[in-house]
């Protein structure tokens, strides 16, 4: 018996992994995050699967549920929203299997900055622009933010800012981004990425606040800021330029070429 976690993606059903959708289609058990996970992934199950949503369990339901299955010895499909690297809660169901002795395995999702790119069809790094991305969130109910990891420290850098889970704190994310980006940096709001009713708000740090007052988003959205965001005039890479020596196209390949 061994439990799968399985990252289901940002919300398009389509968007799994075929190593994940092969995984729930076997598993004769499935505990997914009903709160963000598509419905649609749940027809990948077997029939008469046992299927129950995590949304109002505790960890310990959770836990209940894994021995449960350990005891019939049943495979287990733990599918999480978007990717599981990043503020899944993973970790502790992890801890809690090690002390079980109860295998697992971790399959990755396509993570919500990823489809937040795709949907406004910008890469997230450019040459001489920013060659860094921070995924980070603000301080919530869940889990506090670490003293040092503050929006102020990381806009120092210049860095692409991913922030997740900070929507209802829009106006404090400007406040503190203001004095290190400028008020002209781009911004970027993508709801619910990927999903039929995904939403984008684009604008800069001294409108953002405005162009989302008449219609406030709540939850699944993406803030992102950068100089990425609005960059046209920017250096090309070097990875593709006739000059540039590499493994795979070398003066000899040139001239064959």
């Amino acid at each position: 018996m061994t439990v799968h976690f399985i990252g289901a993606g940002p919300g398009a059903p389509d968007l799994i992994t075929l190593r994940g959708r092969d995984l729930l289609a076997r598993c004769p058990v499935c505990l997914y995050a009903g709160s963000l996970v598509p419905k649609e992934l749940l027809a990948h199950c077997p029939k008469g699967a046992r299927i129950l949503d995590t949304a109002p369990m505790t960890l310990d339901g959770i836990e209940a549920e894994f021995r449960r299955a350990h005891k019939a010895r049943q495979d287990v499909a733990r599918l999480h929203s978007g990717d599981l690297s990043v503020w899944s809660a993973m970790g502790e169901q992890l801890r809690r299997l090690d002390a079980l002795a109860i295998p697992y395995t971790v399959t990755p999702g396509v993570p919500s900055f990823a489809a937040a790119s795709a949907a406004l069809m910008r890469e997230l790094t450019l040459p001489e622009v920013a060659q860094s991305l921070v995924l980070t969130r603000v301080s919530g109910r869940a889990s506090a933010m670490p003293e040092r990891e503050t929006l102020a420290n990381f806009a120092r850098t210049g860095a692409t800012l991913a922030i997740h889970l900070a929507i209802h704190a829009l106006e404090r994310v400007v406040g503190e981004l203001l004095p290190h980006y400028g008020a002209d940096c781009p911004v970027a709001i993508v709801q619910r990425a990927s999903w039929p009713d995904e939403r984008i708000v684009k604008g800069s740090l001294s409108t953002i606040a405005a162009l989302t007052a008449d219609e406030p988003m709540e939850r699944t959205a993406l803030i992102l800021v950068g100089p990425v965001l609005g960059a046209r005039d920017f250096a090309e890479s070097a990875l593709y330029a006739s000059d540039y020596q590499r493994r795979y196209r070398g003066a000899a390949t040139r001239d064959q070429e």
